[in-house]
C-alpha cells in the first residue's frame, strides 16, 4: 500500500468522531488562508500558493521547497494543506522511518502516474536531515526532472543537514516561531471553534498570559496545553480554566530547543557571547536552558575550556584552570550536582577581565604558515645530538640564555622569512597588563626592531 499522510481511514474516523482526535489535529487549518503566521510566505504568487494550484503558472511549474523552522510554527500543517487543497497525487514518508526503497518506490509510482494519467506527484519528506547523504542523493533525479515536487521538512539547519544538490534544486522557506498574537488568536479560535471546544470553557486574561510563556511560540505546545487543562476544569465543574488549574495541568514549560536540534547551537553559541560579553547574568539564562534541555554536562565544559582561553587568556591566568577543574568535576559527579559546578565556572569566566590576544596571536601566525612564510630553522637552532650535526653547523653559536646574567640572548630564533614579526599583541586588561610589560622588555633585549 502506497504511503499516504492522511490516510482515507483516519480521515472518515475524525469525521465520524472529531472529538477523538487532539484538539491541535482537529484546529489544523484546512486552506491557505486559515494558516496562523507565516504570512511572509503565503504572498500570491508564492510557492506555496501555486503548489495549491493557485495562479496558471505558464510553463512555469512549482517549484520543489524545503520548510526550515522551529517544532510547532506550521511545517506539517502546510503539507497537510497542500495535500487537502491539491488535485495532485499526495505521498508522505517520514525520514525516520524510511529508506532509500521507500523513496525509489515513491518515484517509480511517481514516473508511472504521470506517464500513464498524466497525474503529477507531491511528495512530502518530514525531518529530512535524518537521512544520510546517499538516502538525499536517491531524491536528486526526481527533484532535478520533476517527476516529484518535494515538500521537505526539518527543524535543523538544512546548510549543515542537507546535502549542496538537494539545496540547489529547492526553495528554502524559512518559517518564524510564532508570535503572541499569533497563539493567541489560535487560542480563541480553538476555544470558540465548532472543532474546537465549542465554548465549553472560558479562559481569562491571567491564564492565558501563562499559557502564552508555556507555549514559547509553538502552536501544537499551546492547543495541547489548552486542551490538557480545559479537560482539567470541565471535570472539575469549573467555567473557566484557571491559573491554578493550568499550572497543576503543565507542569512546566518545556525548554525551547532540541538539544540534537539546530538551536543546540544557537543556545551554545549565546551562552560563550554571553560570557565575551561580561553579562553574567545572560550566560547562567543560556547555561540554565542547556541544563533544562538535558544538555551533556561534558559539552557545557568543553565550551567553557574553549572559552577561557579564545576570550580571557592572560587577562585572569586562573580561568583556565577554573575551567578545566571544572570539567574534571563534572565528568566525575554528573548532573544534578554538575549543575553547580557548571554555574561556578560560569561566573567567574562572565566577570573576569578580558583578552583574545592568545587567539589573535596564533590566528596571525598560522596565517603566515598557510602564505608560505616558513623558512629554514636557523642553524644554530637545530638538533645538534646526532653524529655529524656539527659537520653540517648544525647548534653552532647557540647562546645558552641561562648562562648569561638577564637569561636572555641577543639572537635570533624565528626563520629569516618572518624575523620581524609580532603576533602577541598584548591588552593592559587585568593581568595580562604585567604580560605586556614583560613582552615589551623581551623584544628590546632580542634585539628585535619592531615592524
Amino acid at each position: 500500500m502506497e504511503p499516504d499522510l492522511f490516510t482515507a481511514a483516519a480521515e472518515e474516523r475524525q469525521e465520524k468522531d472529531p472529538a477523538g482526535s487532539p484538539l491541535a489535529v482537529r484546529m489544523r487549518p484546512r486552506t491557505l488562508d486559515e494558516v496562523v503566521g507565516q504570512q511572509h510566505l503565503l504572498k500570491p504568487g508564492s510557492p506555496l500558493r501555486r503548489l495549491v494550484g493557485e495562479g496558471s503558472g505558464g510553463p512555469a511549474g512549482p517549484s520543489s521547497v524545503i520548510l526550515w523552522g522551529p517544532p510547532g510554527t506550521g511545517k506539517t500543517t502546510l503539507a497537510y494543506v497542500v495535500s487537502k487543497a491539491t488535485n495532485k497525487r499526495f505521498v508522505e514518508l517520514s525520514a525516520i522511518t524510511a529508506g532509500v526503497k521507500e523513496v525509489r518506490a515513491v518515484i517509480d509510482g511517481a514516473r508511472r502516474a504521470t506517464g500513464g494519467f498524466g497525474k503529477e506527484t507531491v511528495l512530502f519528506l518530514d525531518e529530512i536531515h535524518r537521512f544520510s547523504k546517499a538516502q538525499q542523493d536517491s531524491l536528486l533525479p526526481a527533484v532535478e526532472n520533476r517527476w516529484v515536487t518535494l515538500i521537505a521538512a526539518t527543524t535543523e539547519n538544512p546548510y549543515f543537514s542537507i546535502i549542496s544538490p538537494l539545496l540547489s534544486r529547492s526553495l528554502l522557506l524559512t518559517l518564524e516561531p510564532l508570535t503572541d498574537d499569533d497563539v493567541r488568536g489560535l487560542l480563541k479560535r480553538a476555544l470558540s471553534d465548532e472543532r474546537g471546544l465549542k465554548d465549553a470553557v472560558a479562559l481569562p486574561e491571567d491564564t492565558e498570559n501563562h499559557l502564552l510563556r508555556i507555549a514559547g511560540g509553538d502552536a501544537r505546545r499551546a492547543l495541547t496545553a489548552l486542551e490538557a487543562a480545559a479537560g482539567a476544569a470541565l471535570d472539575k465543574g469549573e467555567p473557566e480554566i484557571t491559573l491554578t488549574t493550568l499550572e497543576e495541568t503543565v507542569d512546566r514549560a518545556a525548554v525551547k530547543y532540541d538539544r540534537d536540534g539546530d538551536q543546540h547551537y544557537d543556545v551554545a553559541s549565546a551562552l560563550i557571547k554571553s560570557i565575551r560579553g561580561s553579562d553574567v547574568d545572560a550566560a547562567l539564562h543560556y547555561l540554565a536552558r542547556m541544563i533544562e534541555a538535558g544538555e551533556d554536562p561534558r559539552f557545557i565544559a568543553r565550551r567553557l575550556m574553549i572559552s577561557a582561553s579564545e576570550d580571557i587568556g592572560l587577562a585572569d591566568p586562573n580561568a583556565l584552570p577554573i575551567a578545566v577543574a571544572a570539567a574534571q568535576a563534572v565528568a566525575m559527579i554528573g548532573f544534578p550536582e554538575a549543575a553547580l559546578t557548571l554555574s561556578h565556572a560560569t561566573i567567574a569566566l562572565a566577570l573576569a577581565p578580558k583578552s583574545n590576544a592568545a587567539t589573535t596571536a596564533i590566528g596571525a601566525a598560522m596565517e603566515d604558515v598557510r602564505k608560505g612564510l616558513a623558512g629554514p630553522v636557523p642553524p644554530h637552532l637545530r638538533d645538534g645530538h646526532y653524529k655529524g650535526a656539527a659537520k653540517l653547523g648544525h647548534a653552532q653559536g647557540y647562546v645558552y640564555p641561562h648562562d648569561l646574567p638577564e637569561g636572555i640572548a641577543e639572537q635570533q630564533y624565528a626563520p629569516d622569512a618572518i624575523k620581524d614579526r609580532e603576533y602577541y599583541e598584548p591588552t593592559r586588561h587585568g593581568a595580562e597588563a604585567r604580560y605586556a610589560d614583560a613582552v615589551e622588555w623581551t623584544r628590546k633585549h632580542l634585539g628585535r626592531k619592531r615592524s
